[in-house]
């Protein structure tokens, strides 16, 4: 009996072990306290981010939140929670894990153990302790913003001011306060911000009224309530450089449970009183509910949300060290961190998300207050935030998208009246670095420009006239209606004057410069353009082409009843005036072109390829392959700028064309451990840590190697190598999702759903020949 036991264990094991990895696979599980707030691990939920860590026998957590923009447009953290328990259990079966499955952590010790979660329909953090053996808790509040503090030379790199600080910057003190025995904090603005600073500098003073302003009043805070805890004292204390002050709450003695609640409450409002209504008002209202049953709700969603999609590669045979293992464990590590922020008022910021931490552990040099981040706050690098909301459409996180896309729809307007003011035209105007409210950013807009510059130009060698960022989340909005038929309606408007910008735009600059607006063939002069950020002053940049030729037609494909009939008029006559991609040669070998001519190179970007990504002209299944892979073998800076670091995009390129080898080399260097305890926290790369628009980018890779669609066809594995083990669900258009296991050269699972879309899929690796 014995013997037949270990055999079937044994066939159990072997069988087991040549699996894919499941989710719980990836957990991250900590058995020795961190050093410091770099070692921290993520845990967040609805729009709240906290880094959590364990630090000298105490329980650590930085709290953030989606849209808390100060005065200066700084994204301010909530403070931080230290959590001290006697006698200290940590010292004996330390444990830390991220539960990825159900959304919480869970800390453990001797006979003891800590939940933490935030809910995902409430922004409420919570807290529960539990210990066979009673011991003393001990919390503090602890704030670096007690008083005001000026921020001076790259400290002003967090805030919208950047290298141009105009005189002194301040950060004005929270309030923080013993409310009986509980502790309430908050930041208010006052009603003069970089908005009003930006606003004059750019001369759009006669039209301050109508623009949206989300600055002036914007108050955010919370209420942190420990039931049976009483208000002890302040204490003063200096953590990474920062000196901070901490409120404490005690439990008046030893205790088998302690739970500790911490609401947020976020209102642009005209007083404090206000806000401090609508705080208690959300607290009373959130505390009529079971609390079990808030803490099931959150679960499930958690739940549904790793249903909604996945990537396993590999097998569990590899090993935590395995490169193949590690792509895989880090995009769900990543995609978890995309899920804290679902529903946030604002999109996940490229340059940290609600996850980064005292800078001082990302460069020395960088003495400043956790609060700390390079590129801004509120301002949003276009590029860079596109690479973390692309994968959200694969991965069918389509509501999370919303918070990115609601951020360009609500700015419509001001970026109308920028056109309207500045050139006399009709259509949104929007810049590459662009602020909560519109308008570009003070510092990259330029305080030193000539006299009679152009007003609604910014005087900058990296962003002047590049304007078709915007495209790429038009492209989004349309998206959402091919791949989950959703009513995009309300979203037509905004795409239309966005396309209605270039085509006025450029006839307006064609009219300065001498009698015809348009060329010899009846087509726009997209002079001068840019191509991203790096060919400059360019003559019909192939990025913007590609984009607007997408977006017309794509346009024009909508039902008649999303898009009215003058509407449709106007976009087939702007179709007709976009000029065709340019191309060279280059040894003898056609290539795509960043524009027709250029006046010279400032960046590293590769746009003669966004024809490939994200415009998707060429590809696997599409005509023309052999244009754009001469392009990445031939083109001099197509090779010079390869990288996988940051926002680089060659392993999406790659794996849009079909080039199995080089999609797997580069996604294996974007997706390996970022070297930092929490494996996903990539950076600072380009910008900051964690680099989410790293992790984006490798999503993207990811997903486009494994599933691609050209019209109804769906390629199964266009870019994955056929000996590399991977088990995935993602969704492709018309409401369809593909769930497929390759293993051993074999498919050994596919499913469609709906089930009749299943005579659409073609698996290339028994059609080769359509990839090339």
């Amino acid at each position: 009996m014995k013997q037949t036991a270990h055999i079937f264990l044994f066939l159990f094991t072997a069988l087991l072990w040549g699996q894919a990895p499941v989710l719980e696979d990836y957990n991250p599980v900590w058995t020795v306290q961190s050093s410091n707030a770099s070692e921290s691990m993520p845990l967040g939920g609805g729009d709240i981010g906290l880094n959590v860590w364990v630090e000298n026998d105490a329980l650590y957590f930085y709290i953030s939140r989606s849209g808390t923009f100060d005065e200066h447009n700084t994204l301010l953290k909530q403070g931080r929670v230290k959590i001290e328990l006697d006698p200290n259990p940590f010292d004996e079966n330390f444990r830390q894990e991220l539960l990825l499955k159900d959304g919480y952590m869970e800390i453990s010790g001797k006979d003891t153990r800590i939940t933490l979660w935030a809910d995902v329909f409430a922004p409420v953090i919570h807290t529960d302790i539990q210990s066979k053996s009673p011991v003393s808790v001990s919390l503090f509040y602890e704030n670096w913003r007690f008083r005001d503090r000026e921020v001076k030379g790259k400290g002003n790199n967090a805030n919208s001011y950047k290298w141009a600080p105009q005189g002194k910057i301040i950060t004005y003190r929270d309030s923080v306060n013993f409310i009986g025995n509980n502790i309430r904090f908050y930041h208010r603005n006052r009603q003069k911000t970089v908005f009003d600073v930006a606003a004059q500098q750019q001369k759009l003073d006669t039209v301050k009224d109508q623009l949206y302003n989300p600055l002036a009043g914007l108050t955010f805070g919370g209420y942190i309530q420990a039931p049976g805890m009483v208000a002890a004292d302040t204490v003063r204390g200096t953590y990474a450089e920062t000196a901070f002050k901490g409120w404490k709450l005690q439990s008046p003695g030893p205790v088998k449970k302690q739970q500790v609640h911490l609401y947020l409450h976020t209102e642009q409002t005209e007083d404090t009183a206000i806000w401090e209504k609508g705080m208690k008002a959300q607290v009373a209202d959130y505390q009529k509910e079971d609390y079990q049953k808030k803490e099931k709700r959150t679960i499930r969603w958690w739940n549904d949300y790793w249903q909604r999609s996945y990537i396993f590669t590999g097998n569990r045979r590899a090993g935590t060290r395995d490169s193949l293992w590690q792509a895989g464990r880090n995009y769900q590590l990543f995609r978890y961190m995309l899920g804290c922020n679902a529903y946030g008022e604002y999109p996940t910021k490229f340059n940290g998300g609600l996850f980064t931490v005292d800078p001082v552990y990302v460069d020395s040099t960088l003495p400043f207050t956790p609060d700390f981040r390079n590129w801004g706050g509120g301002t949003m690098t276009a590029q860079n935030q596109r690479l973390v909301y692309f994968p959200m459409l694969k991965s069918g996180d389509f509501d999370m998208m919303d918070a990115q896309l609601d951020f360009y729809r609500r700015l419509q307007k001001n970026a109308e009246l920028r056109s309207e003011v500045y050139w006399g035209h009709a259509g949104a105007s929007f810049t590459e670095q662009l602020e909560n409210f519109g308008l570009p950013n003070p510092a990259e807009y330029g305080w030193k420009r000539p006299v009679g510059y152009d007003p609604g130009m910014q005087y900058n060698a990296w962003l002047e006239y590049q304007w078709d960022t915007v495209l790429e989340f038009c492209l989004m909005m349309l998206e959402k209606y091919r791949y989950n038929n959703e009513n995009i309606t309300s979203s037509i408007p905004f795409i239309i004057s966005c396309v209605r910008f270039f085509d006025e735009h450029y006839q307006y600059l064609a009219r300065q410069r001498g009698a015809k607006k348009l060329d010899q063939d009846g087509n726009l002069v997209l002079y001068p353009g840019s191509a991203a950020e790096t060919y400059k002053m360019a003559y019909n940049a192939s990025s913007t082409i590609a984009g607007l030729a997408v977006i017309t037609r794509r346009l024009s494909g909508l039902p008649e009843t999303m898009v009215s009939e003058t509407d449709r008029r106007y976009i087939r006559e702007v179709r007709e005036r976009i000029p065709p991609l340019a191309f060279r040669e280059i040894e003898g070998h056609k290539v795509l072109s960043p524009a027709r001519v250029w006046e010279r190179i400032n960046n590293t970007e590769v746009p003669q390829l966004y024809p490939v990504y994200p415009w998707r002209l060429y590809g696997v299944g599409r005509p023309g392959l052999d244009t754009a892979r001469n392009t990445w073998n031939y083109d001099p800076d197509a090779i010079k700028f390869r990288s996988a670091v940051g926002w680089k995009q060659d392993n999406i390129f790659t794996a849009v064309m079909g080039m199995t080898a080089e999609a797997m080399q580069f996604t294996l260097k974007k997706m390996a451990d970022s070297g930092r305890r929490f494996p996903a926290f990539w950076g600072p790369g380009f910008d900051w840590v964690p680099d989410h628009n790293h992790g984006g980018s490798g999503m993207i890779g990811m997903q486009e190697m494994l599933l691609q669609t050209v019209g109804d066809t769906i390629y199964l594995f266009p870019a994955w190598p056929a000996d590399k083990e991977v088990h995935f669900k993602l969704h492709a258009p018309q409401q369809t999702t593909v769930e497929a296991h390759w293993a051993e050269g074999k498919l050994k699972t596919l499913k469609v759903t709906p089930a009749e879309r299943k005579k659409d899929v073609i698996n290339l690796f028994g059609r080769p020949d359509i990839k090339e």
